[in-house]
C-alpha cells in the first residue's frame, strides 16, 4: 500500500494557481534547454522512500483544505551549494483534484496513510471541479464540501 506526503501549498490561492505555476515553471525549463521536469524541494529527506515510490502522491493543502494531489515519481536527496542536505521530490505535472479535507496549518510535510487520504473527485463530481475557486472556498468554509 502506498504512503503519501501531505504538504502546505504556500502562496497558492487555488488549484488553478498551482496549475498555472507548474505550467510556467515547465515553460521556463524548456526555454532554458533543461529537462521539463516538475518537482518540489524540501529540507528533510523522507525515511520511508520505498513506500512513497510504491504509488504515493503529494497531497496539497490549499487555504486550509487538502484539495488536490500530484503523483510522486522520484525522491532525490542532494546537498545544496551551502552544504545543507535537501530533497527534491519529483512530481507528475498533472494535478488530480480530490475531495476537500480540512487540515490545520503545520510546518514541513507529513506522511499520509493511504486510508486517510481524500479520494479523487470522480466523474460524478465534475460540477465541483468546474466551480469557481472562490465559490468552492466559501462552500468549504460553510462545511458544505
Amino acid at each position: 500500500m502506498p504512503l503519501h506526503i501531505l504538504k502546505l501549498c504556500v502562496g497558492c490561492e487555488s488549484i488553478e494557481d498551482l496549475e498555472e505555476w507548474i505550467a510556467m515553471r515547465l515553460d521556463e525549463k524548456r526555454l532554458a534547454g533543461e529537462p521539463a521536469e516538475h518537482g518540489h524541494t524540501t529540507r528533510m529527506v523522507p525515511s520511508r522512500t520505498q513506500e512513497i515510490l510504491d504509488g504515493g502522491s503529494l497531497y496539497w493543502v490549499i487555504k486550509g483544505s487538502v484539495q488536490c494531489r500530484q503523483r510522486i515519481l522520484d525522491v532525490r536527496p542532494f546537498t545544496d551549494d551551502d552544504g545543507i542536505g535537501r530533497c527534491r521530490i519529483v512530481l507528475d505535472p498533472e494535478v488530480a483534484r480530490t475531495e476537500w479535507q480540512p487540515r490545520r496549518a503545520f510546518q514541513g510535510w507529513r506522511y499520509l496513510r493511504a486510508e486517510d487520504a481524500p479520494a479523487d473527485l470522480g466523474k460524478g463530481a465534475r460540477g465541483l471541479a468546474g466551480m469557481p475557486p472562490q465559490l468552492r472556498q466559501e462552500l468549504a468554509a460553510l462545511g458544505l464540501l
